[in-house]
C-alpha cells in the first residue's frame, strides 16, 4: 500500500543553524513526541473500529495501527514518537489529528507543537466566546457576524444567518465569505453590486494575505479560489489592495426584499485579525425589513 508518508512526505536532514535545530525546536519535538504517544496510548482499539484480540498488551494503540490508520509509514511514525528531525506535512497532521480523536483544542495544540498552521478553514475561534455570542444575539434585528481575517464566517446571529443565504445549510467548510461572494449562487445573487463587491473583497483578501504567505491555510484558500472562480482570477491578477473601511451596501433578500445597510468592522484585537462585522439599516423601509426578517429566522430556528 502507497503511504501519505511516501508520497509526501521523506525525512530531511536538518541544515547546521537553521531554526529546526535550536533548543526550542528539540524540546518541541519531544513534547510532540509525548502527546502522540500519550494519546495513542489512551484510545482503545474499540474506538477506531479495531478488534482487541487476546494478545495485546499494549496500553491503547499499538504504532502500527496509528501508522496504518493514519496512511503513514510505521518507521516514519515511529521516528516522530522518538522525537527525530523530520519534516511533517499538515496534510499527515490532519490525518494524525483525525485517528487520535483529537477534540479542537488537542488539535491546535498538535499543530503548534510541530510548528504548522491547521489548513482546516476556521469553524470556531477563541474569540467567539459565549459573551461575544450573546453581543450578536443583542444586535438583532441587525445582521452581524464575526469573522477573521480570512473572511471565515465564525459565528453569526440568525439574521445576519438568511440575509444573503440559509447558512445554516452550508457546509461550515464552505462559510467563508470569498468562497460565498465567487462560488454560491444565491449569496451571489443577494448582493445589488456584485461585480464592485468581488472586486473590492480580492483587495482586500491581497492586503491581509501579505502577513501570511507562508501559511498553508491561506494558500489553500487561494488555490480552492483560482480553481474555482474565473472571475477570482480576474480580480486577483489586478493586484490591487484596500484597506477595510466603513461602506454602504445593498442586498436583495429572497425573503424581504432590497435592503439597503451601512456596514462596519469593529475590530477584537489590535492588529487587523478578528472582527464583528455588523450591519445597520440605512433607512426606515430597511429596518422593518431586517425585523421581518429575524421574525422568519425565529420561526426557522426555534
Amino acid at each position: 500500500m502507497t503511504t501519505m508518508a511516501q508520497e509526501t512526505v521523506t525525512p530531511q536532514a536538518t541544515p547546521r543553524g537553521a531554526s529546526q535545530g535550536t533548543a526550542t525546536a528539540a524540546v518541541r519535538r519531544h513534547e510532540l513526541a509525548d502527546f502522540l504517544r500519550h494519546r495513542r496510548e489512551h484510545i482503545a482499539p474499540e474506538q477506531v473500529g479495531l478488534p482487541r484480540g487476546r494478545r495485546r498488551r499494549t496500553p491503547g494503540l499499538r504504532r502500527e495501527e496509528v501508522a496504518q490508520l493514519s496512511a503513514v509509514g510505521v518507521t516514519w511514525y515511529t521516528w516522530l514518537e522518538q522525537a527525530r528531525d523530520i519534516q511533517v506535512s499538515v496534510q499527515v497532521l490532519d490525518a494524525l489529528a483525525r485517528t487520535l480523536l483529537l477534540d479542537p483544542s488537542e488539535r491546535a495544540h498538535l499543530f503548534q507543537l510541530a510548528g504548522a498552521v491547521d489548513p482546516t478553514p476556521a469553524t470556531a475561534c477563541p474569540s467567539v466566546t459565549p459573551a461575544m455570542r450573546a453581543v450578536l444575539e443583542q444586535l438583532e434585528p441587525y445582521p452581524a457576524c464575526l469573522q477573521n481575517s480570512r473572511y471565515d464566517i465564525l459565528a453569526y446571529n440568525r439574521t445576519y444567518g438568511l440575509l444573503l443565504c440559509d447558512l445554516q445549510a452550508v457546509p461550515p467548510e464552505d462559510r467563508n465569505c470569498m468562497i460565498l461572494s465567487y462560488t454560491h449562487d444565491e449569496w451571489r445573487s443577494s448582493i445589488v453590486h456584485l461585480e464592485e463587491t468581488q472586486r473590492l473583497m480580492a483587495a482586500r483578501f491581497r492586503a491581509a494575505m501579505a502577513g501570511h504567505l507562508g501559511e498553508p491555510v491561506w494558500k489553500m484558500l487561494l488555490k480552492r479560489l483560482r480553481t474555482e472562480s474565473a472571475e477570482f482570477c480576474e480580480a486577483w491578477d489586478r493586484h490591487e489592495v484596500v484597506a477595510h473601511r466603513t461602506k454602504r451596501k445593498e442586498f436583495l433578500n429572497r425573503h424581504v426584499g432590497r435592503v439597503v445597510v451601512d456596514h462596519t468592522d469593529l475590530w477584537l484585537s489590535p492588529e487587523v485579525g478578528p472582527r464583528m462585522v455588523t450591519y445597520v439599516p440605512a433607512d426606515e423601509v430597511s429596518r422593518e425589513r431586517l425585523v421581518r426578517l429575524r421574525e422568519i429566522a425565529v420561526d426557522r430556528r426555534g
